[in-house]
């Protein structure tokens, strides 16, 4: 058991969109993400999701409305609602996603940004 340092590992990788484990609690998983510009729409059919965002802003588009997520903040996805996720203007965003370790990467959707394995780090 060691203390984790978020700054330190969000400085070991720069892929975007690609999210790297950084704990297990129990069957959930703790990831670090980066992420530029818009992902894609999609649904996880059995599991939530949840973002904190660590450095810059979130915005998380439902199909009725779009909320924005500032630094120190998180949102819960509940499973099943489609969501979109994306920043603005250029900006890298630092988010914490804490999952299951069974959520697929893109849920229901497969498509070109859609990772199968999350790095240790």
């Amino acid at each position: 058991m060691n203390a984790i340092n978020i700054k330190e590992k969000f400085q070991k990788f720069s892929a975007q969109w690609h999210p790297h484990q950084i704990a297990i609690v129990d069957d959930m998983q703790v990831l670090l993400a980066k992420i530029q510009g818009e992902f894609v729409w999609h649904t996880h059919e059995e599991e939530d999701e949840l973002f904190q965002v660590v450095k810059g802003t979130l915005y998380m588009k439902f199909r009725d409305k779009t909320v924005t997520v500032t630094e120190g903040e998180i949102i819960v996805v509940p499973k099943g609602v489609e969501h979109f996720p994306f920043t603005k203007n250029g900006e890298e965003v630092h988010v914490l996603l804490f999952e299951k370790l069974s959520t697929a990467h893109t849920g229901n959707v497969q498509h070109e940004k859609t990772q199968t394995n999350y790095p240790k780090i």
